[in-house]
Parts: C-alpha cells; structure tokens; sequence
C-alpha cells in the first residue's frame, strides 16, 4: 500500500494544543527574536509548518506556536502526522529538536551580514580577542617536561567564556590554541 504524502492544512491557532512533554524551550531575547521572524516573514511558517499529532497536540514546532501566537496570527500552517504511534512521536519530538550540523563561522563572519544574523536569531559568538595575559604567571621554560600543562586561573565567569570561545574554534582546547597561534 502506498503512503499518500502529507498535506498542509491551515488550522487556527486556538485549536493547537502546546504538548506537555516538549523538552525544548526558547526564552527571552531569542523568543522575542522569533517573534520578530515571524511578524517579518511569516511565510517562513508554510515552508515550515507546525507538525502535529490527530489531537492536533504540537509534535514539532512548539515555540514557532508559541511564536506565531505572540505575533497574534489567528491561523497557522500545519502537517497532521496521525499515523505515528506513541513511541515516534516521542522519537520525532526529541530528533526535530536535535542540531546535528555545526555553523562555519568563518562562512559566516566573512559572508554574511552579522547584523542579519543576529536579526534572525543566531546568536553569534563574541569574536574580539580577550586580553587574559593579566591571569597568567611566568613560566618557568628550565622546568618543562616532554609532555607539559599550562594552568590558567579564571573566575567562574571567565572560565566558561575562554570555554566556549575555544570550543567554537576547535574539539579541543589544545588544537583551538594552535589554530590561533596559526601554527
């Protein structure tokens, strides 16, 4: 028997129901930013409609809904899954809300118009160089062993800022340290 494609179906957005178990949120600045998206580009929503189940409880898209009702549409472009069972709509739920790719920031930062970007609502990493040298001490180069640590003391704050930024640049701390000493 042949699956008959699914259809987009315009509902009205007080007949959707927010489904309890959704994992996933957006707050603040970021949903405000999706709002904005929204109001700006609506027809966003066609190509990427709400999915929902036969109940019409939302199994992808939770918060373009939420969006799209902060933005006061009264309909809204959907896809009925109704042939899921319980267990691929949970499936569906957490896989429609995975990342699997990466950004090439540098693609983004040399192509793109950062403030855009950042319009849109990708939150972009902080690209100007931190002077961190007043948290170091001399090293001592008569001391080093083959294999050697460099220990650097931060605050909370400024740790997971030196974290983040070379997770960005690299898997590891030590090929993002190369990548910037360009060697």
């Amino acid at each position: 028997m042949k699956k008959q494609p699914l259809k987009i179906v315009i509902q009205k957005v007080k007949e959707l129901k927010l489904n309890p178990e959704n994992p996933r949120v957006i707050k603040d600045d970021n949903f405000k930013k999706l709002v904005k998206s929204i109001q700006e580009f609506p027809e966003m929503l066609e190509i990427r409609p709400i999915v929902v189940d036969k109940d019409n409880f939302i199994l992808g898209g939770n918060m373009r809904f939420r969006a799209a009702q902060e933005a006061k549409l009264t309909e809204i472009p959907t896809i009925i899954a109704d042939h899921l069972t319980e267990e691929q709509k949970k499936e569906f739920i957490i896989k429609d809300n995975v990342g699997f790719g990466e950004w090439d920031w540098d693609m983004l930062a040399n192509e793109w118009d950062t403030e855009k970007l950042n319009d849109w609502g990708l939150q972009l990493p902080d690209f100007t160089m931190q002077d961190f040298s007043d948290k170091n001490k001399e090293i001592d180069i008569d001391k080093l062993d083959d294999e050697m640590v460099i220990k650097l003391k931060y605050n909370e704050d400024d740790y997971w800022k030196v974290k983040n930024a070379l997770a960005l640049i690299s898997s590891t701390p030590e090929d993002a340290v190369f990548k910037l000493l360009k060697l």
